[in-house]
């Protein structure tokens, strides 16, 4: 034998050696990119192999996984008890342990969530809104031209039209920092003079004060999952129709509503309950993020919302400005949680510009999706 025949062979000796011991299955790539198939979901380029990562985990609810290397694939049965591991042996040398492990999905935590206390009599203050009068509203309607855009139509025909003109003249981008002015005028303003795109709280802010100076009772609602700590969640509308007599879930960053098997518009209550009963939801077929990725109902409903209806948090003042921070302003909110939430208490927080956060906690449906 040959001596740098020796030396190969020396070098991939140790390697080897640790999957024999270990038994673990093996499958090879040259590239770091691995696509996944999650179920039925085929996810292309999804996985980065990270050999410095021991395990590398894959979390997933799915009953099969499949990876796909760019010179080999392996199929793992997931079992809920027990993570299964491999390794994936990038290039011959670097082996890297992948741990696929089951999780619940987010739509099986929110079943879970089902529970309210609606006898909870924790006192709450009164959910206000601003008047279509107020002179900042007023302006609002005048300088955006909001009667040409809502049109003649029905509530619903209004409704929608204001919350896709918000979603067309607005980018979305989640990482984009908030300006210091937070009301309609500025924001839009900001976002035509400098081309920039706002994250969805700005965009739920206009179309919430878009409504406001139309007429209509609304709010934005922040809607989280069930982790104190966490790095996405989502802000969207809820907005009153007194033609339909019920709440209307209205999203400006997808441009989306949600309907019953009716085709009748749903609101955040009722598409929450949906979800967890198993019930027919649909939602419209134009949804979209940026005029780029088509939204389906499995994606943005039975997925990303799922994991963020868990917690709901509105400002009790529906207003023009109303996140603004000015030194020695105090904001309110109130946050329905389910029983089994991580937090059942007021919380009270106080930013470096002095602008006091104050959260009421409560367990009662019935006070938070109270009618205007």
């Amino acid at each position: 034998m040959k001596l740098s025949t020796v030396l190969v062979f020396l070098g991939i000796l140790p390697v080897c050696t640790v999957f024999a011991q270990q038994k673990l299955p093996v499958i090879r790539a040259t590239s770091k990119t691995v696509s996944i198939k999650d179920g039925p979901n085929f996810r292309k380029n999804a996985w980065t192999i990270e050999p410095e990562t021991k395990p590398d985990i894959y979390p997933t609810s799915a009953k099969k996984v499949t990876f796909y290397t760019d010179v080999d694939s392996i199929s793992i049965t997931v079992k809920p008890e027990h993570p299964q591991d491999f390794y994936i042996l990038l290039n011959g040398k670097d082996s890297a342990l992948t741990r696929v492990r089951y999780e619940p999905s987010r739509l099986e935590i929110l079943k879970k969530a089902k529970q309210y206390n609606y006898n909870d009599k924790r006192e709450q203050p009164a959910f206000t809104y601003q008047p279509a009068n107020d002179t900042a509203l007023k302006r609002i309607r005048h300088d955006l031209k909001l009667d040409s855009i809502a049109g003649t139509g029905n509530d619903a025909s209004k409704m929608i039209n204001l919350m896709q003109w918000v979603h067309n003249i607005i980018r979305h981008d989640g990482n984009s920092n908030n300006p210091t002015l937070r009301n309609a005028i500025d924001i839009i303003r900001i976002c035509q003079k400098e081309g920039r795109p706002f994250n969805c709280r700005m965009m739920a802010t206009v179309l919430n004060e878009c409504y406001l100076a139309m007429g209509f009772k609304s709010r934005f609602v922040t809607c989280m999952p069930k982790e104190l700590k966490f790095d996405d969640c989502h802000v969207i509308n809820m907005v009153y129709s007194d033609e339909l007599k019920r709440w209307v879930w209205m999203d400006p960053t997808f441009g989306a509503y949600v309907m019953n098997e009716k085709g009748e518009l749903l609101g955040l209550k009722e598409v929450r309950e949906r979800l967890i009963n198993g019930q027919t939801l649909i939602l419209n077929p134009d949804a979209n993020w940026n005029k780029k990725n088509s939204q389906t109902k499995e994606m943005y409903l039975d997925n990303y919302m799922a994991k963020n209806l868990y917690r709901l948090e509105c400002p009790v003042a529906s207003m023009y400005d109303t996140e603004t921070p000015v030194a020695g302003k105090q904001l309110n909110y109130i946050q329905l949680v389910p029983l089994d939430a991580l937090n059942q208490q007021n919380q009270t927080l106080e930013s470096p510009k002095k602008v006091s956060y104050i959260t009421h906690v409560t367990n009662n449906p019935d006070l938070f999706w109270t009618k205007p």
